[in-house]
């Protein structure tokens, strides 16, 4: 049985002679959180818009629960895109029952939603307020609200943190989790590769528009290989033939090792170079280390 929720098949994008897109098929299954990953100019952005019809595909199919998405399907999916989309002249309320309105809630239910939703998330105080006086980060968790106050079986967000600091981090997570508690399958665009570790099951990373990697967490980890120690520490890391550092910070380190490296011997030798261990993991590749790999250290401070 094809547990499919979305399905790209042999897509192709084209902007008069430019290819964007290059024979493109993966999908996205019921109940999972999916990680659509690349720098910019990827083809990340591109391949949405094309899913939810405002791009129309030079060649392939693009299809949502197995037919190309109509504006009818619009109740069962809920899109923040990068490019925020609110009134900002109106009131934090008002936007939320207008849009509320739009979604099928009747007023009095868009009301209900948007007062519980405000207490939530700390600014039940800010309901009066015109969203052009409101900070970066407030005017993301109204999008946010507006994005899920339906209901929705599908997720789709573009750069959901984009903006927050760590505590509005962790409440939107937990707002996700809550989500696919309920069965909402989620696809998320991110740069956070902490957060692609933490949530997703699976990820497609593009480049140049085609398929880089596409697989589990553990098997994309796989394609790219090694194992790695994770360490904290106080002190000089020394260069040793036993590992060579990937990542070397003032107080963390990956360290590449080889496959018949022993790894107790690395430790003895970091401690008998005066090195204070903090702690000391054995852990496959991060995925902040194959996005370097893959997309260099220029993608990861751009953003998209």
């Amino acid at each position: 049985m094809n547990d499919a929720v979305i399905e790209v098949e042999n897509f192709r994008m084209d902007f008069g002679s430019t290819n964007v897109i290059d024979d493109l098929s993966f999908d996205v299954r019921r109940g999972e959180t999916f990680g659509l990953l690349g720098s910019n100019g990827s083809g990340k952005t591109t391949t949405i818009r094309a899913l939810l019809g405002i791009y129309q595909p030079t060649a392939g199919r693009l299809t949502v629960e197995g037919e190309v998405f109509s504006p009818r399907q619009g109740a069962r999916l809920g899109y923040l895109p990068e490019e925020r989309g609110l009134y900002r002249k109106e009131s934090v309320e008002a936007v939320m029952v207008y849009f509320g309105r739009l979604k099928g809630l009747s007023a009095a239910e868009a009301k209900r939603f948007s007062a519980d939703y405000l207490e939530r998330i700390g600014m039940a105080d800010k309901a009066s307020v015109r969203l052009d006086k409101l900070s970066g980060g407030q005017q993301q968790k109204v999008q946010l609200g507006v994005t899920i106050m339906n209901d929705p079986s599908i997720l789709i967000l573009d750069e959901p943190t984009k903006g927050f600091d760590p505590v509005n981090r962790r409440l939107l997570m937990d707002l996700l989790n809550e989500r696919r508690d309920k069965g909402a399958t989620v696809i998320m665009i991110t740069h956070q590769m902490d957060e692609v570790e933490r949530l997703c099951d699976r990820v497609l990373l593009l480049k140049d528009g085609a398929a880089e990697a596409y697989g589990t967490i553990p098997e994309v980890q796989d394609q790219y290989g090694g194992r790695r120690l994770r360490i904290s520490f106080s002190g000089h890391l020394p260069t040793s033939q036993s590992y060579r550092a990937m990542i070397n910070e003032a107080n963390y380190a990956e360290l590449d090792i080889a496959d018949d490296a022993d790894t107790n011997a690395i430790l003895a030798e970091l401690i008998n170079q005066g090195v204070q261990v903090r702690s000391f993991e054995v852990a496959p590749i991060s995925m902040e280390e194959i996005f370097l790999q893959v997309y260099g250290s220029a993608a990861v401070a751009e953003g998209d």
